[in-house]
């Protein structure tokens, strides 16, 4: 998303899908190599993740870890500010309820866009949901140039 004079824009949504048939390294290597690229096209100041959450198993929880880890070091790399919201607040700042379904946070977030359909997958309305919370929040945060080096902070918000 960018901030135009008429509001958000949608600049474009997506899911990175990396092959389930390559190692860990592998995988987080694409990742990493997607990340980069899409980074160095968009230049974003601000790159907003979803906090770390609890999982029954423990196995998706490392994983998952491992993922959010490489998407906070390319945007650490590339000079943005990391941003990341607990996965109840976007639901509860766009939906106005915390346990909000998934195509309850999609329409608000079609809706919020001026979209007459929620982009699909549904992964990447999530995705949309935590810009546009911390576009709310933060009015005019993400419009701001890239933090110096020295001033990089990631910050949680609950």
């Amino acid at each position: 998303m960018r901030h135009t004079p008429a509001g958000l824009t949608l600049v474009g949504a997506d899911v990175l899908r990396v092959p389930a048939k390559l190692d860990l390294p592998g995988r987080l290597g694409a990742i990493r190599g997607a990340l980069d690229r899409l980074i160095a096209d968009l230049r974003p100041a601000v790159v907003v993740i979803e906090e770390a959450f609890a999982s029954r198993n423990p196995q998706s929880a490392l994983r998952i870890g491992e993922g959010r880890g490489v998407v906070i070091a390319c945007a650490a790399v590339a000079g943005c500010v990391v941003w990341q919201y607990p996965p109840a607040v976007p639901k509860k700042a766009l939906v106005g309820n915390g346990a909000a379904h998934k195509s309850q946070v999609a329409s608000m977030v079609a809706r919020l866009l001026g979209l007459a359909e929620p982009p699909r997958p549904l992964d990447a309305t999530d995705a949309l949901s935590l810009a546009l919370t911390h576009a709310l929040r933060c009015k005019g945060v993400a419009r701001k140039a890239p933090a110096p080096a020295s001033a990089r902070v990631a910050r949680t918000l609950q």
